[in-house]
């Protein structure tokens, strides 16, 4: 790594970290003298990591495919061998799959849940021991809105996120004598590539406003650093939105979702 003084700077490894919310985030951290293992499964991670070397950070990049153990594996080793220990744990690395869940592949639906969920607890299970083993450490997991309603038409993308806010939630409680803390991070629309890769742009949702990648991930760090069970960050509709998820029914939420999800409904 690059680092002006890796002995002073801590280590933050954050996933899904060559664009979108997950670069974001790095750069935050960055930003507030950490010192960077970043992965994604692109080659874009190399850029990225190159983009955060900018700001005196030194940063590591990792290109592996975390639905698979064996990608989880190479960004373990490559964090392990820095050998600081890691301060801070950013699981952001997820996908989405849109549309009927009787018309799209499953093969593309057990991918998202490969990497959404899988890969997050595995990483979770090989990173937080040695957390709790020195009693500190900060873990943020990027759930998001959608965890709050039924997802139609983006069936497994919503439960994935409605299983990373549990599971943050289940960590937090069992850690709360342990020095370690676990937020979850929880954005609205975001103005990321998301959308265009899950194949969402023709949808009511691919068209409305999206929130700035960076103030997202601002409410993340700073939730994540003050120790907080979950930001609902960006704007004031998201907090509306989830306000209401309390309230109303999930047959009426679901309903809600299918309008602004089904697709060519932005057309």
């Amino acid at each position: 790594m690059a680092a002006t003084d890796t002995a002073l700077r801590p280590l933050a490894v954050v996933t899904g970290a060559s664009s979108g919310i997950g670069f974001a985030l790095a750069r935050e951290l960055a930003a507030h003298d950490f010192d960077l293992v970043v992965a994604a499964d692109d080659a874009a991670i190399d850029d990225a990591a190159q983009m955060l070397r900018t700001t005196g950070a030194g940063a590591d990049p990792v290109r592996a495919d975390l639905a698979t153990s064996d990608g989880v594996e190479q960004l373990v080793a490559r964090t392990e061998a820095d050998g600081r220990g890691v301060a801070a744990l950013v699981i952001n690395a997820g996908v989405g799959v849109a549309g009927p869940f009787v018309e799209t592949d499953v093969q593309d639906h057990l991918r998202l849940v490969d990497l959404n969920v899988r890969g997050a607890v595995e990483l979770a299970s090989r990173v937080l021991p040695a957390m709790v083993e020195r009693g500190q450490g900060r873990v943020l997991f990027t759930s998001s809105i959608a965890a709050t309603m039924p997802g139609p038409y983006m069936s497994t993308y919503n439960a994935s996120k409605a299983f990373l806010y549990s599971f943050a939630q289940a960590l937090r409680t069992e850690l709360k004598e342990s020095g370690v803390t676990v937020t979850a991070l929880m954005p609205g629309p975001t103005d990321t590539r998301f959308f265009e890769r899950a194949d969402m742009e023709d949808t009511k949702l691919g068209h409305s406003d999206k929130d700035d990648p960076a103030d997202v991930a601002r409410d993340g760090y700073e939730a994540m650093m003050a120790g907080k069970d979950h930001v609902i960050a960006g704007s004031l509709k998201n907090k509306a939105q989830v306000a209401a998820a309390k309230v109303l029914p999930d047959t009426a939420l679901a309903k809600t979702h299918a309008k602004m999800s089904e697709p060519g409904s932005g057309k």
